[in-house]
């Protein structure tokens, strides 16, 4: 999975506007116009890095592109030892300079989110199972948050409610139950788009394979209620669980041999990790 700068451009130009604003007033009348720096990412605490892709465009907006060079001495999705030089970087050093603080905010954040999810899939390597994020994301932040959980050796859930059917309680009730959900989606949709239908019961496991569901979201069930459903469901039809899954019980769940599991922890539940930038000479 590539982070294309369209995914990120219109939040790295809020950030810049916001931070920045129409000047940024210390580094102007503290740095000669002319001055260059060295300077070092350096990582504060282990993680997973992320967000490298981020760099350059994040220095090219603030001043113009060629004043930061950067050499990525860890690659995207590596683990770091706390202290590890992750990037090297020298240009002109206003900008360096005025671009620090918002390169760190989305390093941090990201790479949080890919050290978080690390711990989670170290527990279920032994598995079939993957892991998966769902839409629980920061506005605006949604491409960078899945991007994070990727890097992270995590997979992506749909991206919105635009790529991806997933006909959930409250759809259900308003359609007046799974068999005219599905068969009312099924109506308007190509037939390329599978169906996926959230479930509790055995009951409505029998009803949403017989409507013709394509896949079935295992919701707040236990690991013992997920092994009976899936003695019932055909092998064609996918599997996945949400709901309950916790770092502590994920082992459990993948366990049953479930396809999925969708956990938003990944994304909400993720801390910002401790990076740092430093200035080493300035000429």
């Amino acid at each position: 999975m590539e982070l294309s700068t369209l995914a990120f451009r219109p939040l790295l130009k809020l950030a810049i506007e916001e931070d920045v604003g129409y000047a940024d007033i210390t580094t102007l009348g503290s740095v000669a116009a002319t001055a260059t720096a060295t300077a070092r990412v350096i990582a504060k605490q282990d993680l997973v890095f992320c967000g490298g892709p981020l760099i350059q465009s994040c220095f090219d907006e603030i001043g113009s592109p060629g004043d930061v060079e950067l050499l990525f001495l860890m690659k995207e999705g590596q683990p770091c030892k706390s202290g590890t030089t992750l990037v090297r970087l020298k240009g002109r050093a206003r900008t360096l300079l005025t671009g620090e603080r918002i390169m760190l905010n989305f390093l941090q954040r990201l790479s949080g989110i890919s050290t978080h999810v690390r711990t989670y899939t170290s527990r279920i390597v032994h598995t079939q199972t993957r892991l998966i994020d769902t839409r629980k994301t920061n506005p605006g932040w949604r491409s960078l948050e899945k991007y994070a959980v990727f890097i992270g050796g995590g997979g992506n859930h749909r991206h919105g409610l635009f790529d991806g059917v997933l006909l959930k309680e409250n759809h259900i009730r308003a359609a007046g139950g799974i068999t005219m959900a599905v068969r009312r989606v099924r109506a308007g949709i190509h037939h390329l788009v599978r169906i996926e239908v959230e479930v509790t019961t055995i009951e409505e496991v029998r009803e949403a394979v017989e409507a013709g569901a394509e896949g079935l979201l295992l919701d707040n069930m236990s690991p013992d209620q997920i092994r009976q459903a899936l003695e019932v469901i055909p092998s064609g039809v996918f599997t996945e669980a949400s709901g309950g899954i916790t770092f502590e019980t994920i082992e459990a769940y993948a366990e049953t041999g479930v396809d999925f599991l969708s956990v938003g922890d990944l994304t909400h539940g993720a801390d910002w990790v401790d990076i740092s930038m430093y200035v080493d000479t300035v000429g």
